[in-house]
C-alpha cells in the first residue's frame, strides 16, 4: 500500500511531529518520509481532505460483534468494517457469543476470520467455561491460541473462591483476568440507577453499592493473590476512589469506564427510552464529575466505547425487558471531543493497548504505519445515517457531537469512507 497524505495535522505526544502540518508518505505500509510539501514522483494515490488530522490509531477496550451465533447482532466482518470507519485501528472483542469463546479453537477462529482486515483484532477469552461463573476454562491454552485477557462479558463472578483461583492461576502466565463490578444479589431485579429518577418512574433501582462491594472484595483478593486484574466499566464515584487507593498500594489492577458514562445522566430515563437502558446504569452527575476527574488524574486507564449491538426485538420492548447495551463506536470519537480537549481526547484513545499486550505506534519514519485520519472540528448531530453497524441500539441518536474519523490506515491497508 503506498499513498501520500497531504497536509495533515500530526498529533502524537511521542512523535517529533507533533503539533505540526506535514505532508506523509507511506510505501509498502511503513512510514518512507514526513515533511513540507513532499513531491510525488511514483504518481501514488493523494488524500488530501478538509482540516485532515492524523494521531496514532485508536484503541478500543470493549467490542462486541455477535459472531458466532448472533450474526443478526452483527458480523465480524461488519463490525471491523465499522471500527475501521469509526477511527478504530485496534479492537478487543469479548466473548459475548453463542457459544461463548472460551477454548484454544474458538479462539482460533475468531482470529482466522479477522485475518487480512485492516483493523486488528484481539480476542478477549471468556473467564469461565461458557462464561457460566462454576468452572474456570481453558485460561493458558487460549493464550497459546492469541487470547489477551478473560472476561465472562457482564457477568459478575459471585463466587470470590473461583476468582481468587482465577488471579493466581493466571499469574503463572501474566494473564489478565476482568472481573464485571455488581454483586447480583444486591443488584437484584434492577434496571437502572437507585435514585431519584427511579422513584419518579417507578422503575426499579440498582445501587451503586452493588457496583462497589464488588471492586472492594477484587481489590482484597488481588492484594492477596497477586496477579492482574482489569475492572471494567465502573460506573460511581465511589468506585473510582477504591481503585485510586489500590493504585496508591501498586496493586496491578486497572480499569475503564465507558463513553455514554462520562456524557449522560440518569434523568435520561425519562420517556423510558431503552436506548439508555446500560449495565452499568447511568449514575448521577455527581457521579460523571468523578469519573472525568478519575479519566484526567490517570486512575482510569481505558475509556471505551462498550459497543454492543442488539436487534430491534431486543430493544424496542418494555423497559424491564430490554437487553442492556447500546452501540458506542461511531459516536465514540465525537462524544468525547464534546467533554475533553483534542489533545486528551487522543490520548483517550490510544491508551489501554499495552494492557492487553501490544503496542503503540508513533508516527516516526520507518515505522509501520498505524494511522487514525479524522476532522476534529465537525459539529453535527448523530443520526441513524452515521450508523454503520447492523444494530442500531444506538444511545447517542439525536447527540450533538464534535469531530469525526475519515478512516485509518493500519496492516497495509487504507480504509475511507
Amino acid at each position: 500500500m503506498n499513498v501520500l497524505i497531504k497536509s495533515a495535522t500530526i498529533i502524537d505526544t511521542k512523535s517529533e511531529f507533533h503539533n505540526q502540518t506535514l505532508d506523509i508518505l507511506v510505501e509498502k505500509g511503513s512510514i518512507s518520509n514526513i515533511g513540507k510539501s513532499l513531491k510525488n514522483p511514483n504518481n501514488y494515490d493523494e488524500i488530501s481532505l478538509e482540516n485532515l488530522h492524523i494521531s496514532q490509531g485508536w484503541f478500543d477496550s470493549s467490542v462486541s460483534f455477535g459472531e458466532p451465533g448472533f450474526e443478526d447482532r452483527e458480523t465480524i466482518e461488519n463490525g471491523l468494517k465499522t471500527a475501521a470507519f469509526s477511527g478504530f485501528t485496534t479492537v478487543a472483542m469479548n466473548a459475548n457469543s453463542h457459544p461463548a469463546i472460551d477454548t484454544n479453537s474458538a479462539i482460533t477462529f475468531v482470529k482466522s476470520k479477522s485475518r487480512d482486515h485492516a483493523v486488528t483484532l484481539l480476542p478477549i477469552g471468556a473467564l469461565t467455561k461458557n462464561s457460566d461463573g462454576v468452572d474456570l476454562a481453558e485460561l493458558y491454552d487460549m493464550k497459546s491460541a492469541g487470547a489477551v485477557a478473560y472476561y465472562d462479558y457482564k457477568k459478575p463472578i459471585s463466587n470470590a473462591n473461583l476468582m481468587k483461583i482465577a488471579l493466581q492461576y493466571a499469574s503463572n502466565f501474566d494473564g489478565l483476568v476482568y472481573s464485571f463490578p455488581q454483586d447480583n444479589k444486591i443488584a437484584g431485579k434492577g434496571v437502572m440507577n437507585e435514585h431519584i429518577t427511579s422513584t419518579t418512574l417507578g422503575l426499579k433501582g440498582l445501587p451503586s453499592v452493588a457496583e462497589e462491594l464488588q471492586i472492594a472484595r477484587d481489590l482484597f483478593l488481588l492484594e492477596y493473590t497477586g496477579g492482574k486484574l482489569h475492572i471494567p466499566t465502573i460506573s460511581t464515584a465511589k468506585s473510582v476512589a477504591l481503585i485510586r487507593e489500590a493504585k496508591a498500594k501498586k496493586l496491578d489492577v486497572s480499569c475503564s469506564v465507558a463513553i455514554h458514562n462520562l456524557y449522560f445522566d440518569d434523568s435520561v430515563l425519562n420517556d423510558f427510552n431503552t436506548h439508555y437502558k446500560v449495565l452499568p446504569p447511568l449514575r448521577t452527575k455527581t457521579d460523571i464529575d468523578a469519573l472525568i476527574e478519575g479519566v484526567k488524574d490517570g486512575t482510569i486507564d481505558m475509556v471505551t466505547s462498550d459497543h454492543t449491538p442488539y436487534n430491534i426485538e431486543e430493544k424496542k420492548v418494555e423497559f424491564d425487558y430490554a437487553a442492556y447495551g447500546t452501540i458506542g463506536l461511531e459516536s465514540a470519537f465525537g462524544a468525547l471531543q464534546t467533554i475533553f480537549s483534542l489533545k486528551k481526547t487522543i490520548d483517550i484513545l490510544t491508551k489501554g493497548k499495552q494492557r492487553l499486550g501490544t503496542v503503540n505506534t508513533p508516527i516516526a519514519v520507518g515505522n509501520l504505519a498505524n494511522f487514525t485520519l479524522f476532522n476534529p472540528e465537525k459539529k453535527y448531530t448523530f443520526t441513524t445515517n452515521d450508523i454503520v453497524s447492523k444494530s442500531k441500539n444506538a444511545i447517542f441518536e439525536g447527540a450533538s457531537l464534535k469531530g469525526q474519523a475519515y478512516g485509518i490506515i493500519n496492516n497495509k491497508q487504507l480504509i475511507l469512507k
